[in-house]
């Protein structure tokens, strides 16, 4: 018996809690936080991106908390999780009593919306006329007998009731969604150089990047002339599941969709090729690389590294350095040298000219060719995502601007004549609906009287 009443305890003790508004609430902030270190920090990215972007210990609490992968991650499923269950508490313990009220007797005189009318009528006449005067503005009419006593029930917007019940039926849905893309989805990004095919994971898609256009014009600001990209586009050769190659262009924000997977144009970049003296002599294994900004060549027999860091598209001829013109013109590319993982020098290198990296070896800028960054993205949960936040939305609306309301009426005989009695509830409180019921209760005297 002890351990009955301790399990009761227990559970009414789950009920309160789960079906507690700030509890929910603070549900959904946990979520909204964990969504936009998502949108924030990019996802699913090597290692060393992350230390590169970021401070070292910023990065690896990064990794360590698992927020290069937020949306795989087991807080951002189990936060979704325990919104759910809170919304499930919460609507049956909460939403539906309040929401959803039985026809039942109340006391009148209690409530704080309540007026009493006599009239000489009789009480079937009176009664009669009470229903066609809700009727005629619009007010749904129910009669029941309970405790011997007929009532009748006007309501208003009753279907609106349910508004905070479609409000979270719409998040169960965006929910429903997001799990999809957690099971089957994927994304990733990639970088094509031109002439280059790659296949893309977890798919049968090859895509072979045929060319790559962009513009880019000056522009004059108050700060001085600012170089804008105007538009980038990549013309490419897409084979899918079907094994049939064709032609298409990926443009920013136009997206070719291919077996369900989503390619946007996202970035692009100068890929370079260099050559590798040790000596004088060509290194062949290092010289038939072209790199990324980014990459690193690390020397045969030795610990030092060459990273091409960026593309300088334009070398000022007077001053030697780069110029804020990216497009190429007299172009070069800087270095950075490392040692045993210590950073040594940059330099600047002109494309043609060697560079003495000591130790007998030397590295030459030799050719660019341009790449495109792609971005891709499988989510079969999209169309639910999208069709939940617009239910969501419609039933946020419909609790803000509708105003459910039920008038509860008793006609009692009073000597000759009839008394009506008659008090109104709302769900959301009694000073929103104030004005209205008093309309209701001057005009309901002349409507009697009129018949």
């Amino acid at each position: 018996m002890a351990a009955r009443v301790g399990l009761d305890d227990l559970f009414g003790d789950f009920v309160r809690t789960w079906s507690n508004v700030l509890f929910a609430v603070s549900l959904f902030v946990v979520w909204g936080i964990l969504t936009l270190l998502g949108v924030i920090i990019d996802q699913n990215r090597d290692s060393s991106i992350y230390f590169a972007t970021y401070a070292a210990p910023v990065a690896r609490l990064i990794l360590r908390l698992g927020l290069d992968n937020v949306y795989h991650s087991a807080a951002y499923i189990g936060i979704i999780g325990l919104i759910l269950s809170s919304l499930a508490v919460c609507t049956l313990r909460r939403v539906i009593p309040a929401r959803l009220p039985p026809l039942r007797p109340v006391k009148i005189d209690r409530l704080p919306l309540h007026s009493r009318i006599d009239t000489p009528l009789d009480p079937a006449t009176t009664r009669s006329r009470v229903e066609n005067f809700f009727r005629r503005r619009g007010w749904q009419i129910r009669k029941r007998e309970l405790g011997g006593t007929e009532w009748t029930f006007a309501d208003r917007h009753d279907w609106a009731r349910r508004g905070v019940l479609i409000a979270h039926l719409g998040f169960v849905i965006i929910a429903t969604g997001t799990t999809i893309y957690w099971a089957l989805g994927f994304s990733g990004e990639t970088a094509i150089l031109s002439g280059q095919t790659v296949s893309i994971p977890r798919t049968s898609t090859k895509l072979t990047l045929l060319d790559f256009a962009y513009r880019i014009e000056p522009i004059a600001t108050k700060g001085g002339i600012v170089y804008q990209p105007i538009d980038y586009v990549s013309h490419v050769t897409v084979t899918g599941r079907d094994g049939r190659a064709r032609r298409a262009t990926i443009r920013v924000n136009h997206p070719i969709n291919v077996d369900g997977t989503l390619y946007y144009q996202a970035a692009y970049g100068f890929g370079v090729r260099f050559g590798v003296l040790h000596y004088g002599k060509p290194v062949r294994d290092l010289s038939e690389q072209t790199l990324k900004e980014g990459d690193v060549l690390t020397l045969p027999q030795t610990t030092r590294e060459v990273q091409y860091s960026q593309f300088a598209g334009t070398i000022d001829r007077q001053t030697g350095m780069p110029s804020a013109d990216p497009r190429p013109n007299d172009p070069g590319v800087i270095l950075n040298i490392f040692d045993d993982g210590q950073p040594v020098g940059t330099t600047l290198a002109r494309f043609g000219h060697a560079v003495d990296l000591g130790g007998g070896f030397a590295i030459v800028p030799q050719r660019y060719t341009m790449y495109s960054g792609l971005q891709y993205r499988h989510d079969p949960g999209i169309p639910l995502v999208g069709i939940g936040a617009l239910v969501l939305l419609a039933g946020l609306c419909i609790s803000f601007y509708l105003l459910p309301a039920r008038v509860h009426v008793r006609i009692d005989l009073q000597g000759a004549g009839s008394s009506v009695a008659m008090a109104a509830t709302t769900v959301k409180g009694y000073d929103i609906f104030e004005s209205q019921f008093a309309e209701l209760a001057t005009a309901l005297p002349r409507a009697l009287k009129a018949g």
